[in-house]
This record gives C-alpha cells, sequence and structure tokens, in this order.
C-alpha cells in the first residue's frame, strides 16, 4: 500500500514537532467587514473579542477547548460553528483532527484555530500579503459570508485531494496484497484508519455546511440564489469525498479479507509441508530408536554375522527408514495429498 502516502505524512509531522506553531493575531479589513483570525491564541484574546461582539460565553469555551465535537450556534446577530477538517501533520500514533472554530456576523468573521490547517493558513497568508492583490480582492471585495464561502471550499477541496490521495494508493495496495514477499497487515490497518477518519470528519460535515448556508445569507450582499450555489458547490464535493471514502471503504474491505484467505493459505501450504516432513521421517526415527538400544538387533554390533562389512548395521538402518517413507510418500501421492 501507500506506505509513502503515511511516510510523507509522518515527515511532515516531525517538521511540526521541530517547528512549533506561533501565536499570530491577524486583523483584515474587507469590504465592509473585518476579518480577525487567531492562531493558536490565548484565551485573553479570544475574551476581548468576546467582548467587543457579545460572544456567548460558552462559545468561547468550546472554541478554546483543543477538541470539541461539530456544532453550530445561531443568535439574533451572528452565529458560532465548529468545523473539524484534517490537519497537514499530526504526530506519530496519534489519529487527531484539526478545529477551526468560526464566529459570523453582518460586520465581522473571527476564525479561531491551530495554525495545521494549511489552506486556510494560506487564505490568510494571501489576505496580508501584497503580492497576492488579485486573491486579496476576490477574498474580501465582497461579504463575511462569501469570505466563509472561500474558507470552506479551500478546505473541502483539500479534503477532497486527500480522499483522491487514498484512492491512488489503492492499486499498489492490491499489487502488494498479491505479493507474497510483503506484509500488507499494517498497511490495511492504516488506511481503514485512515478512511473511516476522513469519513467521521466528512459525513457531519455536509450537515453543518447546509445549517451554515442557510444561516450566512443574513450576513452576504450577494444575493440569496448566488450564494447558494457556491455552498451547493461545495455540497457536491463533499458529496464526492463521501462517496470515494465509501467506494475505499468496500475496496479495503476486499483487500483485508483477500489478504487474510491468502495468508491462511501461506500459513496451511508451510504447515503440510513440515507435516509431511514429519510422518515420512517417523519410520527412520522408530528404526534409530531400536538400534539406539543397548540390545541385539539384526546387524547389530552383538551379531558376528556381517553380511556387508562393518557398516552392515547403517545399511539395515537406511533401507529401513526409507523403505517405509517411499511406500508412505507413494500412499499420499496417490491421495491427492501430495501435488506440484
Amino acid at each position: 500500500m501507500g506506505q509513502g502516502f503515511f511516510t510523507n505524512r509522518l515527515r511532515s509531522s516531525k517538521k511540526s514537532l521541530e517547528n512549533p506553531i506561533e501565536r499570530k493575531i491577524e486583523t483584515i479589513q474587507g469590504n465592509g467587514f473585518v476579518w480577525t483570525d487567531l492562531q493558536n491564541p490565548d484565551r485573553d484574546d479570544v475574551e476581548k473579542l468576546s467582548k467587543k461582539y457579545n460572544f456567548n460565553e460558552l462559545n468561547i469555551e468550546d472554541c478554546m477547548t483543543k477538541f470539541e465535537l461539530p456544532k453550530l450556534d445561531s443568535y439574533d446577530d451572528h452565529f458560532f460553528v465548529i468545523l473539524h477538517f484534517p490537519p497537514l501533520a499530526q504526530k506519530i500514533g496519534i489519529s487527531k483532527n484539526s478545529q477551526l472554530s468560526i464566529f459570523i456576523g453582518k460586520g465581522f468573521l473571527v476564525t479561531v484555530h491551530q495554525g495545521d490547517l494549511k489552506p486556510f493558513v494560506e487564505l490568510v497568508n494571501a489576505c496580508t500579503s501584497h503580492l497576492d492583490q488579485e486573491i486579496k480582492n476576490k477574498l474580501l471585495g465582497e461579504s463575511s459570508g462569501d469570505l466563509l464561502h472561500e474558507i470552506i471550499d479551500a478546505l473541502v477541496d483539500d479534503l477532497l485531494h486527500i480522499s483522491r490521495k487514498i484512492i491512488a494508493n489503492l492499486d499498489e495496495m492490491e499489487d502488494n496484497v498479491f505479493d507474497e514477499s510483503k506484509p500488507v497487515a499494517r498497511s490495511i490497518a492504516l488506511l481503514r484508519r485512515e478512511i473511516n477518519r476522513l469519513r467521521r470528519i466528512s459525513v457531519p460535515l455536509k450537515r453543518f455546511v447546509l445549517e451554515i448556508a442557510k444561516n450566512v445569507k443574513r450576513f452576504s450582499d450577494n444575493s440569496d440564489d448566488e450564494l447558494s450555489l457556491y455552498f451547493d458547490d461545495v455540497i457536491d464535493h463533499i458529496d464526492k469525498v463521501i462517496e470515494t471514502l465509501e467506494e475505499s471503504r468496500e475496496t479495503m474491505e476486499i483487500y483485508k479479507d483477500t489478504d487474510f484467505v491468502l495468508s491462511n493459505e501461506k500459513t496451511n501450504k508451510v504447515l503440510a509441508v513440515l507435516t509431511m516432513i514429519f510422518t515420512l521421517a517417523i519410520p527412520s526415527t522408530v528404526i534409530g530408536t531400536f538400534y539406539g538400544m543397548n540390545v541385539n538387533l539384526p546387524g547389530g554390533i552383538g551379531d558376528n554375522l556381517i553380511i556387508l562389512g562393518p557398516f552392515t548395521t547403517f545399511v539395515v538402518i537406511i533401507l529401513a527408514s526409507i523403505i517405509p517413507a517411499i511406500i508412505m510418500f507413494m500412499y499420499f501421492k496417490k491421495l491427492g495429498w501430495i501435488n506440484s
């Protein structure tokens, strides 16, 4: 399987651990609204904005929590939503989602995150840079509702890219499943975990994006139909992600069953060979046991009759061992227990 898929994510994780995400606050002026982005903020930073925009205290608690279930709370002058997305990098051995908390009203947009969502961070950098003026005008030239659409659209596109990357690794997984020299059980388990994690993100994400589309219209300068079309496109992309993950999960179940069957077959072959060797060695073991005793036996040490010289005992033991083994082999071959 795509060991490369997970290797790249683990390498990114190591870089992330070496370079901790810094605390950063950006205030960006848009067309009739202000976008405040808080990256890895302190509680005091969020509480200052809470007093300015009259945020609910429980929502402040939720956005400061490292991991909170997705939710949407709607108020008269704004609404609050928590969404989950896969981060660019995650700690080795830990399967964890990245949380994006959003407050949006008529004249403002506040985003709170940990800084590990690459597409989102790139949007923030584009709006604070003087080099990307065209992108900046596109993002900030409409309203807070339109900007929220652009943010969600960028993150969903990244999610779609990750799901397609998983599909691209399934072909390699298939080749490895049928290659007896490569163990794939761990790779299958890792990919199945990744698929299930993305499903747990995508399925609730569709429901919350639908709710956002209903609530955000009151904070957009565009017509309801135009904004609805924008969010319908996002929903279509989420549907593609879910469909891709469902197909991938079914494929992985087939690979898991196939690997299990092939592993059992390989184990049975090994056991069959070992059993056959042990069975054919039984006559020689029995004969050798008798001739290892300190008693008189035909051709033994105590016999004065030496037919084949000093090697008479050895020849007798070899013949007494090989002949029964050959008879047993021919019988097993006739029964079909030994094949090519």
